[in-house]
Order: C-alpha cells, then structure tokens, then sequence
C-alpha cells in the first residue's frame, strides 16, 4: 500500500518546528564565490580598467570619462532600460535564494535549490533552478507568494520541466505587458473590413509545461 502524499501545506504548517529543528545549511566557499560570481567579475574588471587608464593617462582623465559614462547612462532612456534588466538579472538569484530560506524550501540537511541561469523576459526575469533531493516544483508552487515578495515583484510563476521534474524554471513578473484594444465594431457595411488583433497573453508562449498554486 502506497503512503499518501505530503500535504502541499506541510511546510507552512510546521513552520515553527521546522525552524526550532534545523536552518538553511552555510554555503562553501566554492559556492558563495560562484553566487557572487557576476559581481566579482565586476568589480576586477573595473578595478583593471581603472588602474590601466590611470598608467596611461592619469587619475583626471579616468575621472572625467566615469563621469561622462555616468552621465550617459543617465540622460539615455536606452541605457537605463538596459542597465536595469542587467541589474535585475543579477539581484533576483539572491533574492530567490532568499525567498527559499525564508518559505523553508530546502532538503532536510538544509540545501536550498540551485540557482542556474538569469535571463531577461518582456515581463520580468526567468530563473532556472536544480532542485535538490528533498524540494520539488510544487514546494515552490505553494509558496509563491513568498517568493514573490522576496522578489520584490507582481507574480512569480512556477513551471517544471516535461520530462525532468528537477528543472524548475520560476518567471519573476515585474510588470504585466501592454494588451492591445480590441477595435470596436464597425458599421455593418464595414464589417467585412475590420481586423481584430488578439490580445497578448500576460506569459510568453516559451514557459514549459505550466503548474497551477
């Protein structure tokens, strides 16, 4: 005979015992390096391109071309867009990671699901995750608006993988896109003319296989 299955609310429920019990296991040296990996290259790189210039033509003219990069990024809309898609794409795996502290989403010795990839949708950001041995998609499911919270967005969807229930994908939806009006309808002399656009659909077409809260 087959044991019935965990209740879907089994982490919440027992939140306190579970947190009186054990918490999210440190992460390794290895791990936290590969975590911060994006802000470590960063910063190397900025810190090399400075101290390059700095030889060749001195601290004033590095300073006056930050500040002209600066001021760029500022004044063009373009480059606003494309620095803030870039920085959430780096601040959203922390706070998913966060997020799956905070909901008890982690196997029993304290490991949390593994953070992938980031990449940049219409709507937000979609994250890919390894869940671990002990976690599943619809751990994640349930909590998500925890995790969306965390994330500081509107919604966060959560989808699985068809053939491999590990792959987890999580879209972060920050803002909803544009729908298209429908136009009103026209005369009946007219109708054979009138074009009706569908609306757009508030998720990409792309998201596997979708699972409901």
């Amino acid at each position: 005979m087959m044991p019935s299955p965990r209740p879907r609310g089994t982490r919440q429920a027992q939140a306190g015992y579970d947190y009186a019990v054990g918490t999210v296991a440190r992460a390794n040296p290895l791990i936290t390096v590969f975590r911060w990996r994006y802000e470590l290259a960063g910063a190397a790189a900025l810190a090399l391109a400075w101290t390059a210039l700095g030889e060749v033509t001195g601290a004033e003219v590095v300073a006056a071309i930050s500040v002209a990069v600066i001021a760029m990024a500022v004044i063009s809309p373009q480059a606003r867009r494309f620095l803030a898609a870039r920085a959430w794409c780096i601040v959203t795996p922390h706070r998913v990671r966060v997020g799956c502290a905070q909901a008890w989403i982690h196997s029993r010795n304290g490991k949390i699901p593994i953070v992938l990839l980031t990449r940049r949708r219409p709507t937000g950001e979609r994250v890919y995750l390894w869940c671990r041995a002990g976690t599943s998609a619809e751990d994640l499911s349930s909590a998500r608006g925890l995790l969306a919270a965390a994330c500081w967005a509107h919604d966060v969807r959560v989808s699985r993988h068809p053939r491999y229930a590990h792959l987890i994908t999580l879209d972060v939806i920050r803002s909803l896109p544009r729908v298209r009006p429908v136009p009103a309808a026209s005369p009946p002399g007219r109708a054979m003319g009138l074009v009706v656009l569908p609306p757009t659909s508030p998720v990409d077409d792309g998201a596997p296989q979708q699972i409901s809260a």
